[in-house]
C-alpha cells in the first residue's frame, strides 16, 4: 500500500490551559450555521428523539446514482457551495492504465513503479489500500483486462478541513438517504471506507496538534495531547519528539491514531505497559448522525464516549478530534530470535537457528511463544511471523520489545529461553547482546513514503492467557497454530502473531470502562492468518474458515480484533464485541435511528446488506439495501 503527494496541512501547536469541556481545535470551531442552511432543506439537522419515536419510513435501499431520488446536479453544486468547494468527484487513479479518455501510459507506469517511495496513495481521496472490497473493477496493471469502472469506490468525496464540512455531508446524506462512508488514511482491511453510490467523508486533512502540559478531568491529572482525526502516526512521533513525551500510537507510520485504529482498540508495542489506544482517550469531538457537533467525555455524552472507545468505528458518529493521555518518554529495547526449518544441504552452511526436524522446529516456536507470557507480564511486546518456504520449510522471525529495560536487563531476561532451546531441544542460538534501543517518541521523519494498494485479507483470533496457563490446553493451542500454518504451504498464506497484554489494570481510568472487546483484557496473542491471494472468492473463504476454526476451537470464549479481522467472520457480533454487543446496539439505535452510518460488521450492520454486482458477498460494489 502506498502513498504520495507532500502533506500540505500545517500542524498547529499550541499550549493553552482551558476547561476540557469547551476546548476545541480551530477546525472544530468552524461549524454549520442556520445561515449556511438557509432554504436548502437538504442540510437540515436531524432529531434523534423524534426519529426514534416516530420511526423512519426508509426505502428498501439507499438512493443510488440513476435513481429518481438521486440529487440533481444543481443540488450537488449547492452542496459544494456550502462546502466551500470541498466536494470532489475524483476518478479511480488506475483509469490512466485503461483505454479511453483518461489513458496515460506514463502516469500508469508511475503508479506501478514509483508510488512506493511517496505519499501518493494516502493522499488519494478514493483509494483504499486493500483492493478486493472495491470489486477489483479498476486494477493497476501495465496490461489491464476489461474496462475501468467505479465499482465500490464512492461517487463523491468531501475533502474535510473543518467540522462544518462533516456536518453538511452527514445532513445531506441523511436527508437524501444516500449511503455515507468514512475514510481517514486508507488503511482498511475490511471494506469499511468503500461503498458504491456513496458520499465519502474524508478526514485525512484534519492535521492539527496541540500539547496540553497540564490537563485535568475526573481523577486524571497530567500531560495530554489533542490531535485532529487525520493525524498519522509518523506525525504523532514527530510531535512527541518535539515535546519529549510518549503517546500510544499506531505501529504503522501512516495509520491515523484517532480513526478506526482507536475505535476498535488500537494496539502497539507499549500496550502491555500503558494500555490500548482506547485506554488513552480522555475526550472526543464527534459529529453525530443528526449532524450535531458534540463533546464526548466521561461526564458528557457518556453513551458516545463509551461506544466509540472500542465499539467499532463508522457507526455512532464521526470523530473530528481526540484528547489522549501523554507520558514521560518511554524507552524501548528490542531483542530478536529467528528459527528456520530447512532440508539438510551440503552446499551451504546453514544460518544460525536452522533445524532439519519439523517437530523440533515447532517445539522451538512453542518455547518462544510460551516464554513470551513473561515478557508481557513485565510490560513487553512480541512480534512474530511464520513464513512458508521451499521444500515444506518455514521461517520463524520474532522481535521482543521491552519498555524501560536496559540492554543488560533484556539480555539477562531472555537468557532462560536460550538455555531451554539449547538444553531441551538442541537448538544452538546465541542470545544477542547488541540490541536496538530507543525512545518511544523517535521522530517519524517526513512521511514521504507509504504503502501501495494490495490485497491483504486478515483472519484473526485473540488467544487468551488461559491457553498459556494450562499445559494440556497449550499443547492443543500449538497443534492448532501448526496445523493452520502448515495449510499455508498449499494455500499461500502465512501466520502472524503479535503478543500483548492490555489488561483492565493496565488500562486504568477511564479505559477500563471502554466498550473495547473484553477478549483484549485477557489476551496473550493476536493470532492471524495473512491471506495475500490476488482474488477473493466464496470458495477461498470456506477454505480459510476451516483453518481459522482450529484456532476458534482452542479459544471458544475469546474473540477477534475487528481492525485486523475478517468481515466474513462467523458470529461477528460475539467475535468483535463480545458481551458488549447488546448495549452497543442500543446506543446505535438511539443515536442513529436513520441508519446514516453503515459499514461491514459494525454494530447494527446486520440490518443492511450490499447487493454486490460481482457476486462476492464481501464486496462493497453494489447497492446498500435493507435485509429482507
Amino acid at each position: 500500500m502506498k502513498q504520495n503527494l507532500p502533506l500540505l496541512c500545517l500542524s498547529i501547536v499550541l499550549a493553552r490551559a482551558q476547561d476540557p469541556r469547551i476546548r476545541a481545535l480551530p477546525s472544530d470551531s468552524v461549524q454549520l450555521t442556520p445561515e449556511d442552511i438557509s432554504d436548502f432543506s437538504a442540510l437540515d439537522f436531524g432529531d434523534e428523539d423524534i426519529a426514534s419515536l416516530e420511526g423512519i419510513d426508509f426505502p428498501s435501499c439507499k438512493v443510488f446514482p440513476g435513481d429518481q431520488g438521486w440529487p440533481s446536479e444543481t443540488e450537488w453544486a449547492q452542496l459544494n457551495d456550502t462546502l466551500d468547494g470541498a466536494l470532489l468527484q475524483p476518478k479511480p487513479p488506475a483509469a490512466v492504465c485503461y483505454s479511453g479518455p483518461d489513458f496515460n501510459p506514463e502516469q500508469c507506469q508511475f503508479l506501478i513503479s514509483n508510488t512506493s517511495a511517496s505519499h501518493y496513495w494516502l493522499d488519494q481521496p478514493l483509494t483504499s489500500l486493500t483492493e478486493w472490497p472495491q470489486g477489483q473493477t479498476c486494477m493497476i496493471s501495465s496490461d489491464p483486462q476489461g474496462n475501468c469502472t467505479r465499482g465500490g469506490f464512492p461517487e463523491y468525496v468531501v475533502n474535510v478541513t473543518n467540522v462544518k464540512h462533516i456536518q453538511a455531508a452527514v445532513n445531506f446524506a441523511r436527508n437524501k438517504q444516500i449511503r455515507l462512508v468514512i475514510k481517514n488514511t486508507g488503511h482498511d482491511f475490511g471494506g469499511r471506507s468503500l461503498g458504491a453510490g456513496s458520499i465519502s467523508v474524508w478526514t485525512h486533512h484534519l492535521k492539527e496538534m496541540e500539547f496540553l502540559p497540564s490537563y485535568t478531568i475526573g481523577p486524571y491529572s497530567g500531560m495530554a495531547v489533542q490531535f485532529g482525526a487525520g493525524v498519522e502516526s509518523w506525525e504523532e512521533h514527530n510531535f512527541m519528539a518535539e515535546h519529549n513525551i510518549s503517546v500510544v500510537s499506531p505501529g504503522c507510520s501512516t495509520v491515523g491514531g484517532a480513526g478506526g485504529w482507536m475505535s476498535s482498540g488500537g494496539h502497539t508495542t507499549i500496550t502491555s505497559k500503558v494500555g490500548l489506544g482506547v485506554d488513552q482517550v480522555l475526550s472526543l469531538g464527534v459529529v453525530t448522525a443528526a449532524g450535531r457537533f458534540v463533546t464526548a467525555d466521561p461526564f458528557t455524552n457518556t453513551d458516545l464516549f463509551y461506544a466509540i472507545r472500542g465499539g467499532g468505528g463508522a457507526t455512532y458518529g464521526i470523530v473530528t478530534s481526540i484528547i489522549y493521555k501523554a507520558y514521560p518518554p518511554i524507552r524501548q529495547t528490542s531483542s530478536s530470535l529467528n528459527l528456520i526449518l530447512a532440508n539438510p544441504s551440503n552446499a551451504t552452511t546453514p544460518p544460525p537457528g536452522t533445524v532439519t526436524d519439523a517437530d523440533t522446529f515447532w517445539q522451538g516456536v512453542s518455547a518462544y511463544y510460551r516464554f513470551a507470557a513473561s515478557i508481557l507480564d513485565v510490560g513487553g511486546f512480541g512480534f512474530s511471523y511464520i513464513y512458508p518456504q521451499e521444500n515444506n520449510g518455514f521461517r520463524f522471525t520474532t522481535s521482543s520489545q521491552f519498555s524501560d529495560f536496559t540492554r543488560d536487563e533484556v539480555v539477562a531476561f531472555m537468557q532462560p529461553l536460550y538455555d531451554d532451546l539449547q538444553q531441551r531441544l538442541g537448538i544452538n542460538l546465541t542470545n544477542p547482546t547488541s540490541l536496538f534501543t530507543g525512545v518511544y517518541n523517535s521522530p517519524g521523519g517526513s512521511g514521504a513514503s507509504g504503502p501501495a494498494p494490495g490485497n491483504t485479507r486478515y483472519r484473526s483470533r485473540l488467544l487468551p492467557r488461559a491457553n498459556w496457563d494450562d499445559d494440556a490446553l497449550w499443547t492443543r493451542t500449538m497443534r492448532a497454530i501448526r496445523a493452520a500454518t502448515e495449510g499455508g504451504l498449499e494455500h499461500d498464506f502465512y501466520f502472524h502473531g503479535t503478543l500483548t497484554s492490555p489488561t483492565a489494570e493496565v488500562a486504568g481510568w477511564p479505559g477500563r470502562d471502554a466498550a473495547v472487546n473484553p477478549a483484549w483484557r485477557s489476551n496473550r496473542m493476536h493470532a492471524m492468518l495473512m491471506d495475500m491471494a490476488p482474488a477473493q472468492s466464496s470458495a477461498r473463504d470456506a477454505t480459510m474458515q476451516g483453518y481459522m476454526d482450529l484456532l476458534r476451537e482452542v479459544s471458544p470464549d475469546a474473540g477477534s480484533y475487528m481492525n485486523e479481522g475478517d468481515p466474513g467472520e462467523p458470529d461477528w457480533q460475539q467475535a468483535f464485541y463480545g458481551t458488549n454487543y447488546p448495549r452497543l446496539l442500543g446506543i446505535k439505535r438511539a443515536r442513529d435511528p436513520w441508519g446514516v452510518f453503515w459499514a461491514p460488521t459494525t454494530v447494527g450492520s446486520e440490518g443492511w446488506e450490499v447487493r454486490a454486482v460481482d457476486g462476492y458477498a464481501m464486496s462493497q460494489n453494489g447497492r446498500l439495501c435493507r435485509v429482507g
